[in-house]
């Protein structure tokens, strides 16, 4: 493995209360049981947890810095601007450092959008899904059709030149031409980055208990399809299996996950990886009201484990084989101390079944191995069992 000190860094804050969950969402979030977020408490907690995590590890400068959840523009612009403040002053941001916060589209939320831009953050994400109204009431979503293109207006108007949203296919009694015109409303907005992947049903959420009548593969395919042909006419280049983009407005938070970088976890229910000696991964306290009174002490850490040589491998091609442009063939060894030739068999493998493409020093997902990613993945999960 090249320095550990060299491996890239991000962070992610989680914020994890919504006004209502959603019943196809399988996140760490809570609906809020009292009108007041205690904000105050949770950034302490937040700068303590980042406080502790650092004790321990060489300062890196931080590419890029996440704000996810639940609903994280639930927070008052004063509350985020002394959290930014505070990981500012602990962490080395760098010069162009990447600074994104989730946000819904409802009207309150857009009512904050100005204060995020003037606290630093120069990215927005909302979370539109849908712009059909039926759609968003069969989802459980408590903004409209109008809120949400009302809210890709606020935000360029609070000066966000990084827009991304947010939009599902497949849904509960969805056709083709309604996924393909959600696509259109959102090129029509000129976003300059597109999310779009397809609503499954995941465990432990109301829709997988209580599961709404879905359009078949066949249907999910053809809206694929036709929205990627709308994107690419649109000026959208695909770089990842879920995600699209305007020149120069690619994720690089995102993309520190595929490239198997290293980032910071920090509220509750976070997840974080570490390079040091070995490759780690740890999580946080999940439950709110416990993550505020354990953050920052060792009992604010639910987990943590180092990952064996054979699950390196599969790790890796999970997250980097989701890139369209694939990756450097050293990038293996130089994140995971595996040489490629480890996995040699595998490669020839999928090359043979048209699921990967090698040249030019670089290996990546063919067209059909996007599509069929998770066999493409299992082939290298295969090959950590035999190395058992």
């Amino acid at each position: 493995m090249h320095d550990p000190s060299q491996v890239p860094l991000s962070l992610y804050v989680h914020i994890p209360w919504c006004v209502r969950k959603c019943p196809y969402c399988d996140f760490n979030s809570h609906e809020l049981t009292s009108a007041a977020l205690p904000e105050t408490a949770y950034v302490d907690a937040l700068l303590a947890d980042l406080d502790y995590d650092l004790a321990t590890r060489e300062r890196r400068p931080a590419a890029s810095v996440f704000i996810g959840g639940g609903t994280p523009s639930l927070l008052s612009g004063a509350s985020l601007a002394r959290l930014l403040e505070g990981i500012d002053e602990r962490l080395a941001l760098s010069a162009d450092v990447e600074i994104t916060i989730e946000a819904n589209p409802g009207t309150a939320e857009q009512g904050r959008f100005c204060d995020y831009r003037a606290a630093g953050v120069n990215r927005i994400s909302i979370g539109v899904q849908s712009f059909d109204d039926r759609a968003l009431a069969a989802l459980g979503r408590i903004h409209d059709g109008r809120e949400s293109r009302a809210a890709v207006t606020a935000a360029r108007r609070a000066g966000f030149e990084s827009v991304n949203i947010d939009l599902m296919y497949g849904l509960p009694g969805q056709t083709s031409q309604e996924a393909v015109r959600d696509v259109r409303v959102a090129c029509g907005l000129d976003v300059t980055h597109l999310s779009h992947y397809q609503l499954t049903l995941e465990p432990n959420t109301l829709f997988h208990r209580y599961p709404p009548s879905l359009p078949d593969e066949d249907d999910c395919w053809e809206m694929l399809r036709a929205s990627q042909s709308v994107l690419h006419d649109s000026g959208y280049t695909q770089y990842e299996v879920s995600a699209y983009a305007q020149a120069g407005f690619r994720c690089r938070h995102n993309l520190n996950y595929w490239v198997f970088g290293d980032y910071l976890g920090i509220g509750a229910g976070a997840h974080g990886k570490w390079t040091g000696k070995t490759v780690n991964r740890l999580w946080k306290q999940r439950q709110p009201r416990r993550y505020l009174s354990t953050a920052g002490t060792d009992s604010g850490t639910a987990g943590s484990r180092s990952l064996a040589r054979e699950e390196l491998v599969f790790e890796f091609m999970l997250n980097a084989l989701r890139l369209s442009d694939g990756f450097e063939e050293g990038l293996l060894t130089e994140r995971t101390s595996v040489p490629l030739s480890q996995v040699e068999p595998v490669l020839r493998e999928a090359e043979t079944r048209g699921l990967l493409w090698r040249g030019g020093g670089r290996l990546g997902p063919t067209a059909l191995g996007q599509r069929f990613l998770n066999d493409l993945v299992t082939l290298f999960c295969s090959d950590a069992d035999s190395n058992d």
